[in-house]
Formats: structure tokens, sequence, C-alpha cells
């Protein structure tokens, strides 16, 4: 059974995430919040698999509360898909900096949200290559940057590094494959090999991992 917390300010829109979440099988809504503070309280005391996150909300915002609850130990296990209405939002970046796992915009589909809670819920990150690559252009042109490379790229091979390039545009690993011309397996191996040796979460982190190092123009 996955469990999720509901994060948003508006009641209509917990109710029908409630709703949508509790019709399946494998998921449970195991408590909800409509702040940041709020989401602070509820995730320590139901330690929940997935938080749902709105970003914009009145006094502890779901920034803040995700940097809180990525870097509370005892949530270790917790991951945070943000839940947001604008493509360009540029506090998505800073939430996938402090440890967010991924993003939705608040217009996908039911089908797609479980989809993407199960995903998550399974290790996996949530980023869709047209918006991952927006939000970075965006947030370059928003707030220029001096890039500090991560003190453990330089353990990465060649092909690690191109992979992990590659995935922090928001490329899926069978797309990784036919761009490098290696088997879906390879290009998944070698992306975990980056992951495990930069220390990410996920492959969420490398985009951010990869913005800050200069990778990504």
């Amino acid at each position: 059974m996955i469990n999720v917390l509901i994060v948003d300010d508006q009641d209509l829109v917990r109710f029908g995430l409630r709703t949508l979440i509790d019709n399946e099988d494998d998921l449970a809504c195991v408590g909800e919040a409509a702040d940041g503070l709020g989401a602070l309280v509820a995730a320590s005391r139901t330690r929940p698999d997935i938080v749902l996150m709105d970003v914009r909300m009145p006094g502890i915002d779901g920034l803040e509360a995700t940097r809180r609850i990525t870097a509370d130990p005892e949530l270790a296990a917790t991951r945070i898909i943000v839940l947001t209405t604008f493509e360009h939002d540029q506090y998505v970046f800073d939430a996938l900096r402090h440890g967010a796992s991924g993003f939705l915009l608040k217009d996908t589909s039911p089908a797609d949200l479980l989809r993407a809670i199960r995903t998550v819920a399974d290790g996996g990150a949530l980023m869709s290559p047209s918006v991952t690559r927006t939000l970075v252009r965006e947030f370059v042109t928003l707030a220029p940057r001096a890039t500090t490379p991560h003190p453990q790229l330089r353990t990465l091979t060649d092909r690690e590094r191109e992979t992990m390039v590659l995935a922090a545009e928001g490329l899926a690993n069978d797309e990784i494959a036919k761009r490098l011309g290696i088997s879906v397996a390879t290009a998944r191996t070698h992306v975990g090999r980056a992951m495990i040796k930069l220390g990410a979460r996920d492959r969420a982190q490398l985009v951010v991992f990869a913005y800050q190092s200069g990778l990504i123009a």
C-alpha cells in the first residue's frame, strides 16, 4: 500500500485528490493539510510514502515545507511531488533543489497523476522532458548563477557524465539509449551509477547537479 499525504490550500482540490486516491486498491490517503506548517505536522505523524505538495500556500509555503521534510532524517523514505499551475514556476526548481522527486502540472490527467505516484513511490522521478527544458531555461534566464561543479563529478566516467546530462535534460532511459546507440539496460546502469557517485536521491536531483555544475546551459 502506498500512503499519500495531500497538501493544498483549496478544499475542493484536496477532496478531489483524496477521492481519486482512495478509489485505488494500492493507494491510501493518510492525511491532508492546507498549508506548509500543517504538512510538517501531518508528515511527522503519518510518515507517508508520497506527499503531493502545492507550492503557493499561506504561511509556510510548499517550498519551505519541502525543504524541512526532506531534511528530516525520520522522513528519509518520504518522496515529494510538487504540484504547480505554471510550467515556468521558478519555485519548482527550488523545490527540486531541496529534494522533491519531481513535479506535476495541476491540469495533469487523473491517470497520469496515479501513474506518477506509483512511479515516484517505486524510486523513479517525475521529469517531463519538455517541461524540464522549459523550467531550466526559464530559471537560467531569471537567475544567472556562478557554476559550482559537484565535488564528485570527477569520479564519473565519460559515459556516465554523458548519460547524466541527457537524463538531466529530461530524457528517459530509452531515449538516452537511442541517442547514444546503447541498450536501455546499459543506459539505466550508467544513470544509476552516476546517481550513486553523486549521492542523488533520484533522477530529479541530476537536473540540479547538472545545472549547478554548469553542464546545462
